[in-house]
């Protein structure tokens, strides 16, 4: 269990802010980082050709730790949906073939596959929540010999309601699946079993669990396709382009492993920074710990709700980090608005109220959400 961690962020005691699935808080650390790298430009003659590579590399090894893999399999990505695209220009589909989706799955995972569907004349086939949450046996049995992609999340982004990537991982490989998940709400909030789960692709954001700034992410690509076709063809993704001198002569070679799906500017001088402070204080704090920690408040706030007769999504049937609250059908349209003029921030996805917290948030924090819902939900 990690000590509370607020004195690490800018978060006024008069704040209750539990919604790191939205946006996480910044951390001092990695605004610092920002601020300095931003002034790097004033100074470019300080800044060298070696820097270029030297600095995205070390960020690059701690996104591997992330996941549980290597840095050749880690592309430095502006965001989930670039990850994502790069999957489709990689993945077989075929005529007739199917790509198997959530209902209400978040955007980014979606939108690309809806176009390569219609590119390719294939099927997107929705999968729909099962009674009793069960996510993991709905998506297994969606996934049938017709299926070439599973896109899905470690997690249904609205309420938290989990599914169990190790079994929809062997299940693709049964079928011969391509397996790409979107870990925008997973990745920092706990150890990733990689080695189980196998996926071919595997994107995130930066800018919620990783504590990042937003416009940053990273991408897992599997073995498989290091020989792939990135989505765009920039200088500093191919080999020896670290000799400035020689840019010109062109090379068909790409930099090792998933390297050649790097956005261009990955080695932006105040971002990459600004990321390597977050993961670092991430692996600082320890992914087992990380998730123990919120789990325990999560936990607290499941057991509150539950007092006030609110259903919530019980802990066997979530991840630790998100629990969604399902209000009464009387609660008022604007019940977040309403919420944050009392200074508590959460968010409202879908049917229920989604509260996230992370390791700077407090009993107080959570006392003071429900005593603003009572206050609110009292007929």
């Amino acid at each position: 269990m990690i000590p509370n961690q607020r004195s690490k962020f800018n978060i006024p005691d008069d704040i209750a802010y539990l919604n790191c699935g939205y946006l996480s808080p910044q951390l001092k650390a990695v605004s610092r980082a920002g601020a300095d790298g931003l002034l790097r430009k004033e100074t470019p003659w300080e800044i060298f050709p070696e820097d270029f590579f030297d600095e995205s590399e070390t960020l690059r090894g701690l996104a591997a730790e992330m996941v549980g893999a290597t840095a050749d399999h880690i592309a430095i990505v502006p965001s989930a949906s670039y990850g994502i695209a790069v999957a489709a220009a990689n993945v077989e589909l075929r005529q007739g073939q199917q790509i198997v989706i959530l209902d209400e799955q978040f955007p980014s995972n979606v939108y690309c596959w809806m176009a390569l569907a219609t590119e390719r004349d294939a099927k997107i086939v929705k999968v729909e929540r099962s009674k009793g949450a069960d996510w993991t046996g709905a998506i297994c049995s969606a996934i049938t010999e017709k299926t070439a992609v599973a896109a899905v999340p470690n997690c249904h982004w609205t309420d938290g309601s989990i599914i169990d990537l190790v079994a929809v991982g062997r299940r693709c490989r049964e079928v011969g699946a391509a397996l790409v998940i979107d870990g925008t709400q997973a990745i920092g909030t706990g150890l990733f079993p990689m080695e189980d789960v196998k996926p071919d692709f595997l994107a995130t954001a930066c800018y919620k669990w990783l504590l990042g700034p937003y416009g940053t992410g990273f991408l897992y690509a599997a073995d498989k396709y290091h020989a792939g076709r990135p989505i765009e063809y920039n200088w500093i993704n191919r080999r020896g382009s670290e000799d400035f001198s020689g840019l010109t002569r062109y090379r068909d070679e790409f930099q090792d492993g998933a390297r050649r799906f790097d956005v261009g500017q990955r080695s932006n001088f105040t971002m990459v920074p600004m990321v390597t402070a977050a993961l670092s204080q991430i692996k600082e704090w320890g992914l087992g710990e990380i998730q123990e920690t919120i789990g325990g408040l999560t936990a607290k706030i499941e057991s509150r709700a539950g007092a006030h007769g609110w259903d919530a999504v019980p802990v066997e049937k979530r991840v630790a980090h998100i629990i969604g609250i399902y209000l009464p059908e009387t609660a008022p349209d604007n019940l977040v608005a309403l919420l944050a003029e009392r200074r508590v921030f959460v968010s409202k996805r879908g049917r229920s109220i989604r509260v996230s917290p992370h390791v700077h948030n407090t009993q107080n924090d959570i006392d003071r959400l429900f005593d603003a819902l009572a206050e609110l939900l009292t007929p």
